[in-house]
């Protein structure tokens, strides 16, 4: 899908352009995700398919999900290598919640901060086009996933059992963090479906 690119978020990582990919870059997808085989054990119990790339650009959100918007990010390096990809949808559930599906760095560059830099742009720039809430899901048991979102802030609001994923049926928790001056407790009050008690 073509896109301004003054739509997309910019990157404070010097070297390091943020490009939205197409169906043109499923080949180049692919071998990023097989670098990562680590995180895909972690959430569907098997390294990345062969379909992978493919799959996770085409995929529908969940029946009777809807969102504003859906952008596939592409971070590249000085040498056009992808080294991080994020997958982000704009008013998910309802208007002012943004949902991150992915954001993956090259297991090259974990513990050099790349990931909490990323993602404080996106945060910036998902405020700046009207998010209030962030929201994510992760797989109990993934535990450097476990580690990482609460630093930067999200809270648990629910759980969810019988998700399946790949070869695996998981928990997961569902987070959240408040943005703009949003409070958890209003998140919930708009988004049945996070409610602990909902079904």
């Amino acid at each position: 899908m073509d896109v301004d690119s003054c739509l997309l978020p910019g990157c404070s990582v010097t070297g390091i352009a943020v490009v939205e990919l197409a169906s043109s870059d499923e080949a180049e997808l692919q071998r990023f995700f097989e670098r990562a085989p680590d995180y895909f054990i972690a959430v569907n119990g098997e390294p990345a398919t062969p379909t992978q790339a493919h799959e996770e650009l085409h995929e529908p959100l969940p029946a009777g999900w809807t969102c504003s918007r859906m952008y596939w990010l592409g971070y590249r390096d000085a040498q056009e290598r992808l080294v991080a990809v994020v997958n982000i949808a704009a008013d998910v559930l309802a208007i002012g919640v943004w949902h991150i599906g992915l954001l993956l760095v090259d297991a090259c560059l974990h513990g050099c901060g790349l990931a909490q830099r990323l993602h404080a742009d996106l945060e910036a720039w998902a405020v700046r086009n009207g998010a209030q809430w962030l929201r994510l899901t992760v797989v109990v048991g993934n535990t450097r996933a476990e580690r990482f979102w609460p630093r930067l802030g999200y809270v648990q609001v629910r759980t969810r059992d019988g998700i399946a994923m790949g070869r695996r049926v998981n928990r997961v928790s569902i987070q959240v963090k408040a943005l703009a001056g949003g409070r958890v407790d209003a998140y919930l009050a708009l988004v049945e479906r996070d409610r602990p008690a909902t079904a």
